[in-house]
């Protein structure tokens, strides 16, 4: 039987079109209901009652408190996918019974395995509405300081991840209700972040941690932007898909580190713990949503245990942002306009007593699609900006031939586009949720690991790559490009 079948035949209270914007359709989500044109994978089961259905969820979205007596939760066995709103969905990992709830951990599912067959779109859909913003709220995998000690000895992702991972049960933390806004910020730990959604999609962070500080305010510019999308599934194949974003893009950066200590190497590669959404409601029946989340990476070398940095720039991207998908071959959609707008080079400044490199990576996702944070699901594209900057000891070096002393400093900038149908999930998150996963594994049933991809994708598509030096001596190593950064 297929899903739509029970659709049509046992969800009659599911029928009534909710508003997407009220209060219940953005606290969880919008519930799916029946459509002609729409068939679901036969192991989906639609959860009766939508978000009314749902107690509540735990901090890190895997785990969802379901009203037991709800239309078929007692189908939700491992292996089905839970669909319940357009934010609770998920493969159903472990099941079991708190009272009159079902406490339900899910994994993350790609479209075909939700759609069997359908056919979505819309045009013209504008970013004007105040968006809604979902916390993520005391999440594992949110805190650097709970991610493993990397192989340089700074925080990363490595394969101590395990011992961080929370005691599955009811008494998790849970997920903040989210608020209607263009701003809001968080401190879990040594890392602080804040994001709004003014003039373009904006994080600022602030790390401190053993005499090692890096801060920075990174924006991927834009206004009154419009999106247009499609894709077809058929056969829980995808068959074409269309995504493009339009309005203008640049880039926009702020960055300043710092050392005063002996911890001089860091990794950190974490999402940002903030969402924001614009739920577009049911098409064909199918409740979607825009959302549009961020990460940050950050790398240090520092060759001293002294000194600070910071620079600034600025640069204009695109007018358009977007990919086609037909015929199993992906192709980028990107009107280049790349132009310099305020110089990275130029602007670095510092005391460094010793030489000291930075990497600061920004991620911009937009996602049309379902579930939330880092298990989403959908069409997307992902602009990705890494900013290098180096700066030699104030101390100088000995030039050539009786040359004076110079400082070297240099600056690296790349933008690269990501796109495709599924999810991705950063690998120390991936790592983090497997880690909690294994504490489930004490059955004679073992809960297989979520993978980090999901779907199809493209490889990433360059947009625009460059390094500068300055001064362009031989000492220094390398000449300018003849674009500028």
């Amino acid at each position: 039987m297929s899903v739509a079948l029970m659709l049509t035949t046992g969800c009659s209270a599911d029928e009534r079109v909710q508003d997407p914007w009220s209060e219940p359709a953005v606290r969880f989500g919008q519930a799916p209901r029946a459509h002609p044109d729409v068939t679901f994978q036969p192991d989906v089961v639609i959860v009766g009652g939508g978000g009314d259905a749902i107690r509540s969820v735990t901090a890190d979205g895997l785990t969802w408190r379901i009203d037991g007596r709800a239309e078929r939760a007692d189908q939700l066995v491992p292996g089905k996918v839970m669909f319940v709103t357009n934010r609770g969905v998920g493969r159903v990992l472990h099941v079991e019974s708190d009272g009159d709830d079902l406490l339900v951990t899910a994994g993350p599912v790609d479209l075909t395995e939700v759609i069997r067959d359908g056919t979505f779109e819309r045009t013209g859909v504008t970013l004007t509405e105040t968006p809604v913003i979902y916390p993520v709220g005391d999440a594992f995998w949110a805190d650097p300081d709970r991610a493993a000690t990397g192989p340089a000895g700074g925080t990363g992702g490595g394969t101590g991840t395990r011992a961080h991972a929370p005691a599955p049960g009811p008494d998790r933390p849970l997920r903040p209700p989210p608020t209607r806004g263009r701003s809001a910020e968080a401190k879990p730990g040594s890392f602080s972040a804040g994001v709004s959604l003014t003039d373009g999609a904006n994080v600022s962070f602030y790390y401190s941690k053993d005499g090692t500080k890096v801060a920075g305010n990174l924006t991927l510019t834009f206004t009154a932007p419009s999106v247009d999308f499609s894709f077809s599934v058929r056969g829980g194949r995808v068959t074409r898909a269309e995504f493009e974003i339009n309005g203008g893009f640049g880039i926009r950066a702020g960055i300043e580190a710092g050392i005063h200590g002996q911890q001089r190497d860091i990794v950190i590669e974490r999402p940002i713990p903030f969402e924001f959404a614009f739920p577009l409601g049911q098409v064909l029946g199918v409740p979607l949503s825009l959302t549009i989340g961020q990460t940050i990476k950050v790398v240090t070398a520092f060759g001293t245990s002294l000194g600070t940095m910071k620079g600034t720039g600025e640069f204009s991207v695109a007018g358009g942002l977007g990919f086609g998908y037909a015929n199993g071959s992906f192709g980028p959609r990107v009107t280049r306009n790349v132009a310099r707008k305020k110089s990275l080079l130029n602007s670095i400044t510092g005391l460094p007593v010793g030489v000291m490199g930075l990497l600061v990576e920004h991620r911009v996702r937009f996602n049309v699609g379902f579930n939330a944070h880092v298990l989403a699901a959908g069409v997307y594209f992902e602009l990705r900006t890494a900013y290098g900057m180096t700066a030699g000891s104030t101390l100088g070096a000995v030039g050539t031939l009786g040359t004076p002393f110079v400082q070297c400093r240099g600056v690296g900038l790349g933008v690269w586009a990501h796109y495709g149908i599924g999810y991705t999930i950063l690998k120390p998150v991936a790592d983090a949720i497997n880690a909690f996963i294994d504490l489930l594994n004490v059955g004679p049933i073992q809960i297989p690991h979520i993978s980090t991809t999901g779907g199809i994708a493209s490889r990433p598509w360059e947009v625009y790559t460059n390094e500068e030096v300055t001064p362009d001596v031989k000492l220094c190593g390398h000449t300018p490009g003849h674009a500028g950064a």
